[in-house]
């Protein structure tokens, strides 16, 4: 029986778009959970290391999602000292969450994998969900989306296929030591995201391309955390420059089935109401 069944799965970033929706299915089965969050039981704290040890104790697994991204300088280092500290500690079974196309977040798997951990990799696309749980939403509302992106491809993947994927090599033999890109089923430009957004909701949105100088000024006029504004421009600046126009099968190799359709993302969550003005 894998360790998963029998103690409790860490979920580090448990409150978060992907961890949130593991939490939910991993108790949906009846599997225990740990919440790694500062306001969980114990609290944990990527800028605190001395929160680390007490939200290792007594698990089996640990599902890692660094906020707010791999990308950010340091976050290598501080999934690889958590690592080496959960395998000393043994627990061995580790599954990160990681970014397609960041430099950062690829030498955070290096240093996972050197831990000696039994790991696995879930590399991901852009979510779908930075449309309706993150800083996309409020410029969805006003009617108009301003980023400094082109016509750049970019296969959105749908959170809820990440957390299936993640419930499954979590549950599951036979994904020790693998690594799978996670995708959507097609490439859409941002302007095409948004323009489907605008279809869903029923609401006429807009897209616009702006320039970098105009999205840093954008980000500085909020009250964003430091870490979070420079995430962004990089991610703008970098990582959106076509490298990541591909698709990849992660999704299919890890479920036996299609990615879930940009489209499906967009109709069911403008049934919420979300989108609504």
């Amino acid at each position: 029986m894998i360790d998963t069944v029998r103690k409790p799965t860490l979920i580090v970033g448990g409150t978060g778009k992907t961890g949130r929706r593991l939490a939910d299915r991993l108790t949906a089965q009846s599997l225990p959970v740990r919440i790694g969050s500062r306001s969980g039981t114990p609290p944990f704290d990527w800028e605190n290391n001395t929160t680390w040890e007490p939200a290792l104790d007594g698990v089996g697994a640990v599902y890692i999602s660094y906020y707010p991204d791999l990308a950010v300088p340091g976050a290598a280092e501080a999934v690889g000292a958590f690592a080496n500290l959960a395998v000393e500690r043994g627990v061995r079974r580790l599954v990160l969450l990681s970014g397609r196309g960041e430099t950062e977040a690829q030498r955070a798997e290096e240093m996972l994998k050197s831990s000696g951990a039994d790991w696995t990799i879930l590399r991901c696309a852009w979510f779908a969900q930075n449309f309706s749980e993150s800083f996309l939403l409020d410029p969805l509302l006003a009617g108009e989306v301003a980023l400094p992106v082109g016509n750049v491809g970019e296969p959105f993947v749908d959170a809820e296929d990440i957390a299936d994927a993640a419930v499954t090599v979590l549950t599951r033999q036979g994904h020790i030591g693998q690594l799978y890109e996670l995708t959507g089923p097609r490439l859409l430009s941002f302007a095409d995201a948004v323009a489907a957004i605008g279809k869903a909701a029923g609401r006429n949105i807009g897209f616009k391309q702006i320039s970098h100088a105009e999205f840093a000024a954008a980000i500085a006029t909020h009250a964003l955390p430091a870490e979070f504004a420079w995430l962004l421009n990089e991610l703008f600046t970098e990582v959106l420059d076509g490298r990541n126009e591909v698709l990849a099968d992660g999704v299919e190799r890890v479920l036996g089935r299609a990615p879930r359709d940009f489209s499906a993302y967009a109709i069911e969550t403008a049934a919420t109401g979300i989108w609504s003005n």
